[in-house]
Formats: C-alpha cells, structure tokens, sequence
C-alpha cells in the first residue's frame, strides 16, 4: 500500500462536526464528481468511498448507489463508483458547487470561514486528488492536481495560509498545487490530522537527516585527510629538492628541526606535527608557526628547482 493510500485511510476515518464534513465533501465532490443529471464519484480506495457513503447518508439522508469495478488492466484494484440521483441540486447547493460560465466555481467564503473548516476541505481535497511521496523511497514530494487556473491559485493561497510554501504548475492541461519541503509536508499532515502519517514521516525524515549529515561529515573528513596527504607530500618533496644538494645543513636551526621532523614523520597533520616537535624538543611551536617555516622551505626548494632549469 502507498503512503498517499495510508494517509486517506486514516483522514477517511476522523470524527468531525457537520460544518467540516461539508467542507469535506465540498472538495470531494469539487475536484472527482461528474456532475450531470445525477453525481457521479470515483474513487480507488474503499475507505474513501465509504467516507463519502456514510457522510452523504448522515448530513443528506440520502443512499448513494455503490457499483464496484475491477481496473483495466491486472495490475490496478478496483475502482468504486458512488452515484447520488436524489436531491442533486439541493446537495450542490449546500456544498456550494455551482457552475460559471462551464467551469465550476471557487466555493463559497462559509465552505472555508474558519481555520477548522479549511483544515477539513484539505482533507477532504487530499482525500480527492492528493499525493504524497513516501519519504523512506524518494524525494519529498507533495500535490494536488486540479482542472482550473483560479481554482488551483485558490488552492494554492489555501495552503500558503498555514505558511506552506505551496506552488503552482501547469502540466498536462491541469494545474498541480505542490510542496518540496520536508518540514511543510509534515506540517501539512499536521494540518489534516494525520496523526499516525506524521510520527512515520517525521521518524523517516529525521533517520535520513542523520544519515545525510554523517555523509556530508564523513565526504568533509576525507577531503581533509586527502588535503593533509597531498600538503605533506609536497613539503617532503621540497625538502627532499634542497637535501639532493646538500642544502639540509645550511637551513636555520628552527626550520632544519621543521625539516628533519617532517621527514621522520610524512604523514602527520600540521597540527600533530606541531605536537610532535614540541614534545620531543621542549620547543613549543605552534600550527601557524610551522605553516610559515615550511613556507620558507618551499621558497627555497622553488628557487633550486627554478636554478636547475636555467
């Protein structure tokens, strides 16, 4: 089963008043009801449909017809189709569907007139033309595809009002209202009282921050052992250039103890080295001390190199 799947299964079961069941029902049959003579709704999870079933039955007293469909092909389920033949005008009425000019209407402010009631008609939208990315396998990924410009900019500044960040783009001749980030899908869940989803998304989000963080610690901490090794290197390559002819013994005393340590020891840090010399000479010098000694040292072997070629 899907996360999207798991998500509607528990939404489709929360307890509500009536005013957040028509908000509900107002998205549902928004964005998946054929509307003609009678309404038509189709859905593939069965918690869904029988969210709708029972809600139509509780508020309207009515008993939508359910016909259950096997897919089109064997790797689908099945499709339930609930058709309300009573009191179609009434029903659209009060869940404040209305056409204009061929293309269905933003609802009405009461639809949505408090923060409960939005929170319901997210839901019930979710419950409609939402999904969401399990965040264990992909990206995060959160979206509503809707059929109307005005409606998916309505959507969208919905959303934005619980401070989502949502975006809106075209693909397909519909509109998808999305969201990428992690915390806001969260915070999205919250919003729709998906109580459960949450603890899951936000227990995978939090496993694949650490992970990500210790990779990015790890890549950090070898890119620094590689940038030690090389910078060794070099110096034991520079000292090597004014040994080969018999320069060692005329360095100043503090930068031949420099040179004769990084010898001994090739493939310490600047910092351990520090320690190193310290310890063995009782001559504290520090990081920066030894940066400017074998800066001195890669001048002079530059110079060698430089004499060598003309």
């Amino acid at each position: 089963m899907s996360f999207t799947s798991i998500v509607k299964n528990e939404i489709s079961k929360l307890e509500s008043n009536e005013m957040e069941y028509i908000a509900e029902l107002s998205a549902i049959f928004r964005n998946i009801g054929v509307i003609d003579k009678t309404i038509k709704i189709t859905t593939e999870n069965a918690s869904v449909a029988r969210r709708i079933f029972n809600l139509v039955k509780d508020i309207y007293q009515i008993h939508a017809n359910v016909t259950v469909r096997k897919g089109y092909n064997f790797s689908k389920g099945y499709y339930y189709i609930l058709e309300i033949v009573k009191q179609v005008d009434a029903v659209l009425a009060d869940l404040s569907i209305e056409t204009n000019n061929g293309n269905l209407s933003i609802p009405k402010d009461y639809i949505t007139d408090d923060m409960e009631t939005k929170r319901a008609y997210l839901r019930g939208l979710f419950m409609a033309v939402g999904s969401i990315n399990d965040p264990k396998k992909s990206r995060y990924h959160l979206e509503f595809l809707v059929d109307d410009k005005e409606y998916a900019q309505f959507i969208s500044e919905l959303l934005n009002e619980f401070f989502l960040n949502s975006k809106i783009l075209m693909r397909d001749n519909k509109y998808m209202i999305y969201v990428k980030e992690a915390e806001k899908i969260s915070d999205f869940l919250r919003i729709i009282n998906a109580s459960s989803a949450v603890l899951y998304f936000e227990d995978i989000r939090i496993y694949r921050d650490h992970k990500n963080m210790t990779n990015r610690l790890n890549n950090c901490e070898q890119a620094n052992v590689d940038k030690i090794i090389v910078t060794a290197t070099n110096q034991v390559d520079d000292i090597n250039v004014i040994k080969s002819i018999g320069g060692l013994d005329l360095l100043d005393d503090k930068i031949k103890i420099v040179a004769i340590y990084r010898l001994k020891y090739p493939d310490a840090s600047l910092s351990e080295l520090s320690d190193i010399i310290s310890l063995e000479t009782g001559n504290k010098i520090t990081k920066s001390g030894l940066y400017h000694r074998f800066k001195k040292i890669t001048l002079l072997a530059n110079k060698i190199r430089n004499s060598k070629t003309t």
